[in-house]
């Protein structure tokens, strides 16, 4: 089985402090540590369990600059077997139809069975997996935290829905599926699976390479602009309740009363 899996390198909020830039343009991005969107690293692993188990390969594709390398260069020490880098000038500012668009051009130049993508990245709109298999013209399901392969026409996704609810699904190959956190456990990855990837090639497609045209991606094709950044105002603090646990429940209760709460 042939499988590509769509990977962004964002920001990493555990070991960053982020802040707005006082002109409400961006964020403060000069000394931010970066990795692999968390989603993300949960279909790579899917991906390569999959192929483990029925054979192929897992290639892992990624918009941005050159910096985003890195991101692929974990994920094939991770057990991908190949990496391709979409990069180009004209690619900066896209929105989700934008990143699906690029992504799509790439696509279609090979044959996948499997095309997998984390359910949401660091803008949180969960967008781009729903209009990349829209785009592709094929089946596609999101929220994806259980996938059983029945054979080379069809799989059975499990998908988490609302109130805890899970719903099972057959679906025909090929498809898009979008993966949420916590289908798998991804492996770790030492330094000497990143010195073993080191040295491979990674191929750097721009926009003429995939044959897009530069005015319908980045800000000139973008239908959606961010127009400001902003941190909500702070409400009041919480309040610390003392004492014993019969002096706390007491206190907790009027304070229930008081606000309506309990009656």
């Amino acid at each position: 089985m042939e499988i590509l899996v769509c990977v962004k390198r964002v920001p990493d909020t555990a070991e960053n402090e982020i802040e707005v830039k006082s002109d409400g343009t961006d964020i403060e991005r000069d000394d931010l540590v970066y990795s692999v969107n968390e989603w993300d690293n949960y279909a790579v692993e899917e991906a390569i369990q999959i192929r483990d188990n029925v054979g192929g390969s897992v290639t892992v594709i990624t918009v941005g600059d050159e910096e985003s390398e890195e991101v692929l260069r974990r994920e094939m020490a991770m057990g991908a077997d190949k990496g391709i880098l979409l990069s180009d000038d004209a690619f900066e500012g896209s929105d989700g139809k934008g990143l699906a668009g690029i992504l799509k051009a790439e696509i279609e130049k090979d044959n996948y069975d499997l095309i997998l993508t984390g359910a949401q990245a660091d803008d949180g709109a969960g967008q781009v997996g729903g209009m990349l298999a829209a785009m592709l013209d094929l089946p596609y399901a999101s929220l994806v935290n259980s996938i059983e392969v029945i054979d080379d026409k069809k799989m059975k996704v499990g998908r988490e829905i609302e109130g805890g609810n899970q719903e099972m699904n057959e679906i025909d190959l090929p498809c898009v599926l979008s993966i949420q956190t916590g289908i798998n456990e991804p492996r770790y990855v030492g330094i000497r699976g990143i010195r073993k990837v080191a040295s491979l090639e990674i191929p750097v497609h721009g926009a003429s390479d995939i044959g897009i045209s530069s005015d319908s991606v980045g800000e000139a094709g973008a239908k959606v602009k961010r127009v400001d950044y902003f941190m909500p105002e702070l409400g009041d603090g919480a309040e610390i309740l003392e004492g014993s646990m019969e002096e706390i429940a007491e206190k907790l209760v009027e304070l229930l009363k008081a606000k309506g709460g309990i009656k």
